[in-house]
């Protein structure tokens, strides 16, 4: 089975930053809030965000006193798009366009560590290391994922739709129909301690959510897997989903989700 690699699959997202902005849907209220209420995130925390996208979870941030705040975002299309509709103008933002692994972040200083639908991006083990490196005593690292499945529940856009996403390589996030890597709370757990988190806590919700037939395409499009396909064979295969969206689910589709967040602290 072929797998995209973290690097191949970093530089994959800002092909279509208008379609990502738009077509991922938005984190649930209850992990900021839960970040606040261990006082990880507060008024003045000094944040670092890594893989902030077009700012989904950079907006949230700063809603809830993330100040400074540092951005590590290596494609510089997401990076602009960023700047501009989030960044302009605030003077305790910094941007750096590059990798977590490459960018040179000083030792201690960071109350906060984020990572929205990211980490998995990250080679775990110098991942963990690295954000224990960067957090100040008592900080935290706050790893929270939207994930498109429960794995509880059956999925009918999923089984219909099978036989065409099942040729698609498979990214760092997990292979369909398996467990995702931010649901193997053994494994990251265990990565994380031997980083030298000493206290970790797991929190995860179960929804769902509704999407048409465009939101649908918008969605798909911003798929790693999806994204590195051929531009004619990327359009079939948008064209071919959102087909079955329209005509077998009569353009109303409900995707069951997973938000989980793990807080590591120092």
């Amino acid at each position: 089975m072929d797998r995209i690699a973290r690097e191949e699959g970093r530089a994959l997202f800002g092909a279509d930053p208008d379609a990502y902005d738009r077509g991922r849907p938005p984190y649930p209220d209850w992990i900021f809030e839960s970040l606040k209420g261990s006082t990880a995130l507060f008024e003045g925390a000094r944040t670092l965000e890594i893989g902030p996208g077009t700012g989904l979870a950079t907006r949230q941030l700063l809603k809830h006193g993330s100040r400074p705040l540092t951005v590590v975002e290596p494609d510089h299309r997401l990076a602009a798009v960023l700047k501009d509709n989030v960044l302009r103008g605030r003077d305790h933002c910094s941007l750096i366009p590059m990798s977590f692994e490459q960018a040179e972040l000083p030792a201690g200083h960071f109350d906060l560590a984020v990572a929205a639908t990211a980490f998995h991006w990250v080679e775990p083990r110098s991942g963990f290391t690295k954000l224990r490196t960067v957090l100040n005593p008592g900080g935290t690292a706050a790893l929270f994922w939207n994930l498109f499945q429960d794995p509880d529940k059956p999925d009918p856009f999923h089984e219909a739709t099978k036989s065409l996403l099942a040729p698609l390589a498979v990214s760092p996030s997990g292979a369909p129909d398996t467990l995702p890597w931010a649901l193997e709370r053994t494994a990251r757990e265990s990565e994380a301690r031997a980083a030298g988190f000493d206290e970790i806590t797991y929190d995860e919700s179960r929804w769902s959510c509704e999407i048409d037939t465009e939101q649908v395409g918008l969605l798909y499009a911003n798929f790693s897997a999806v994204q590195r396909l051929p531009a004619d064979e990327r359009d079939r295969l948008l064209e071919a989903l959102m087909e079955i969206a329209e005509t077998r689910f009569a353009g109303r589709v409900r995707r069951n989700m997973t938000s989980c967040l793990y807080q590591l602290r120092c």
